[in-house]
């Protein structure tokens, strides 16, 4: 747990930082799942929900423990961001702001690959899979599978294949 929470200083070096809140919660609450004595467990989980909903409404932030992600998730607007609990993320995904991934009917989530980024106000919604090295453009509404080096743009979002992007990286400072 601490050295994840020191990557998440790396890449967000200010405590007033709201994501770095975010992060610290969210990592706090992965900790408290390995946690075996019962009854410790039972007092470090109340102590996450009530973190967590308070860093969610001071953020506008959900981000519950169940998400998985991987390194460089990176979070660059941090206002009205949704997640639900069962997506799973890659490697260097970028998210701004107002972003939902979310169940569509059933309790099922998106499943995001490496090298995405998310652009304001998208919406993923259901069990579907975005690809690797993979742009949604800002307020698309993704429905459905979108392959590996695509661009989905548009209400609902339509997919333009092959598409040809600067690989990103969010780099912090050193």
């Amino acid at each position: 747990m601490f050295e994840n929470l020191k990557n998440d200083y790396r890449m967000y070096p200010n405590l007033m930082n709201p994501v770095l809140w975010v992060l610290a919660v969210y990592r706090y609450g992965r900790w408290v799942e390995s946690v075996k004595l019962e009854i410790l467990h039972k007092i470090l989980d109340k102590i996450y929900w009530i973190l967590q909903n308070l860093v969610s409404v001071i953020t506008t932030v959900y981000l519950p423990r169940n998400v998985v992600f991987g390194r460089n998730f990176h979070i660059i607007h941090p206002i009205s961001i949704v997640i639900h609990p069962k997506t799973v993320f890659g490697d260097n995904v970028g998210i701004m702001h107002e972003v939902t991934l979310g169940s569509r009917g059933t309790y099922a989530a998106p499943a995001i690959g490496n090298d995405v980024f998310i652009g304001a106000g998208a919406k993923i919604l259901g069990e579907i899979t975005i690809g690797d090295n993979v742009d949604i453009g800002a307020n698309s509404v993704v429905l459905e599978d979108v392959p590996a080096n695509s661009l989905a743009v548009g209400v609902p979002a339509r997919i333009i294949r092959n598409h040809v992007r600067k690989k990103w990286v969010y780099e912090p400072e050193k």
